[in-house]
């Protein structure tokens, strides 16, 4: 009988937890390159991209004419736990009502020519054949 260890990184970290992880940030971080490509392409500005403080982070800031749009981004392989949009919940959305507040107050030069505020959930269903299949719910949090 063999005893396994489990391979570590030089961080100590098990590469099977790096794996995964990597796995995750890699499809995520595809979501949120095709949402900021689909974004521009209907016409809005892209700002910023995970913009972060010690509230949390924001996936997409863009402007829509004069509305500031706040984006969250969810990208899913599968439907084996929901649509991509069905993880934003009410406590995720009250968190980015509070982060687009922390945004505006450290970009004060650009709140000037905002008129308007709005939450928008993008979901990504990035299936293992074809394309991405993208969703966008526009001001689903006031």
């Amino acid at each position: 009988m063999t005893n396994s260890v489990p391979d570590r990184s030089r961080s100590g970290v098990a590469s099977g937890v790096v794996a995964k992880a990597g796995v995750a940030n890699a499809v995520g971080a595809y979501g949120e390159r095709l949402a900021a490509r689909y974004l521009t392409e209907a016409g809005m500005a892209i700002l910023d991209r995970n913009w972060r403080c010690d509230e949390g982070e924001i996936d997409i800031v863009a402007m829509d004419d004069t509305c500031l749009v706040i984006v969250e981004v969810k990208t899913r392989r599968s439907l084996m736990f929901g649509s991509p949009v069905e993880a934003v919940t009410a406590v995720k959305a009250a968190r980015l009502r509070r982060l687009a507040g922390c945004w505006m107050t450290d970009h004060r030069s650009l709140v000037a020519s905002v008129a308007d505020v709005r939450i928008d959930v993008i979901g990504i269903l990035r299936p293992p054949r074809g394309p991405a299949q993208i969703e966008h719910l526009v001001a689903v949090a006031a």
